[in-house]
């Protein structure tokens, strides 16, 4: 007969929501099982940004796409830590105007930035948030000089990694603590389903030992939350919203070196007209080279002088419908998303406000890619007191279903238009919070 594993509380996802859920549950006294379906990589396996990497820690080795006209390619970390283990790690708070908005819209309640703000300086401390320590690195000054040119608004996010370049992700993070609070991590775990059992959860893998639990948060992503949900018969309308930051990139080459080591994370970015925002990109000679992957005649060229190169992007808060499902018989659920006419116009105009920056900043040629990206996926699960449309309340519990809890970028109601981790963790404590009856 399977083991069947008991704790008081199962964390489906280690991510920045699951791992912060799971750490703050088990400090706070609770036997904690923290199920992630990667496996556990030292930040010693393989180099950050590299091939290998990709192949290691992303979900499908970084090649997944959202299906509509244009699809649009995503990522997903999986692996312990999730996505932290691979993100630029940078860090910034959202607007107070657009939590407003959404607290408004979705009937979200304690939703303000100040109610947010102890949870945002919690998880700054804990993470080590600062600004850069040194002077900008030669690409990132590239951008602000375009930037400024034009005259944009130039900012700076703040790090999350330590002097010396050390990310400051869940493995370095909140999983320590976590272990060291008495919880338990499976790994190599894929959670198939959920089913009521009594009054506890029976959480079914194909892998892994049966577990039942009285209380499941699941942080496993936009994509696989919803799907999770789905196809357990839980939970709808979840996966029935789902949206993203639509990207476009541009790789310049200047006279001078401008890419000493290829793998440091510049933090100076542009603010532009329509919610439009810019930065630099990974640039390792790797990444260079497929981004090049539509330029073949002029590789070679650029990867011999890939030290006077850049990656830079243009990013658009996503507007459009897009929806994940999941499909009997495929482990992977269908995304789809179609972007609106103001996203599309939106990123044309980004594509050509970039490349003026770029060139006013002295680029000697642009290679614009024709596809479109992104590395941020949020809302298929939104809190709010909207039943129509909010699977889950304002503290992030599934509306209907006693002891299911959603912990991750799913609960966003819209698009931030910012690096989503600094506002997922602050929801998430918020709503660990008020679960452990803290203020």
């Amino acid at each position: 007969m399977a083991e069947t594993l008991s704790p008081e509380v199962v964390v489906v996802g280690s991510g920045p929501g699951g791992a912060l859920t799971a750490c703050l549950l088990a400090e706070a006294g609770k036997d904690v099982l923290l199920v992630e379906e990667g496996e556990a990589h030292s930040p010693e396996d393989c180099a950050p940004f590299s091939a290998a990497e990709l192949r290691r820690k992303y979900r499908s080795g970084g090649v997944t796409a959202a299906l509509g006209r244009p699809s649009i390619a995503y990522v997903e970390g999986c692996c312990l830590g999730g996505g932290s283990e691979v993100n630029s790690a940078l860090h910034r708070r959202p607007d107070a105007g657009l939590l407003a908005d959404w607290a408004a819209r979705f009937d979200v309640k304690a939703f303000s930035l100040e109610e947010l703000l102890p949870h945002f300086e919690a998880c700054e401390a804990d993470l080590g948030a600062r600004a850069s320590s040194g002077p900008a690195p030669a690409a990132s000054k590239k951008l602000a000089e375009g930037g400024r040119a034009l005259g944009l608004t130039v900012s700076e996010a703040r790090h999350l990694i330590r002097p010396g370049g050390e990310r400051q992700s869940m493995t370095r993070t909140y999983i320590p603590r976590f272990t060291q609070a008495g919880g338990r991590v499976l790994t190599g775990t894929r959670v198939e389903r959920l089913s009521s059992w009594g009054r506890n959860w029976a959480l079914e893998s194909s892998n892994g030992p049966r577990i039942e639990a009285r209380t499941v948060f699941l942080a496993c992503g936009a994509v696989q939350t919803p799907a999770l949900l789905r196809r357990s018969g839980l939970g709808r309308p979840a996966g029935e919203s789902f949206l993203l930051h639509p990207t476009v990139k541009i790789l310049a080459v200047f006279k001078e070196p401008v890419n000493p080591a290829g793998t440091e994370m510049p933090a100076l970015q542009v603010r532009g007209p329509g919610g439009l925002s810019f930065g630099c990109s990974v640039s390792t000679a790797a990444h260079l080279a497929l981004h090049m992957a539509e330029r073949p005649d002029d590789l070679r060229a650029v990867l011999r002088s890939w030290r006077h190169a850049a990656v830079y992007y243009a990013m658009v808060p996503g507007s459009g419908q897009g929806s994940v499902r999941p499909i009997p018989g495929f482990r992977d659920p269908l995304v789809r998303y179609q972007a609106g006419i103001e996203e599309l116009e939106g990123l044309e105009a980004g594509r050509r406000k970039l490349s003026d920056m770029l060139l006013a900043a002295g680029a000697e040629r642009l290679y614009p890619s024709t596809s479109i990206m992104t590395a941020h996926l949020f809302s298929s699960c939104p809190m709010g007191e909207d039943r129509k449309s909010c699977p889950s309340d304002s503290f992030g519990r599934l509306r209907g279903h006693p002891g299911i809890h959603v912990a991750d970028a799913s609960l966003l109601c819209g698009a931030p238009g910012v690096n989503p981790q600094g506002l997922i963790m602050a929801i998430v404590r918020r709503n660990v919070s008020a679960f452990l009856g803290k203020p």
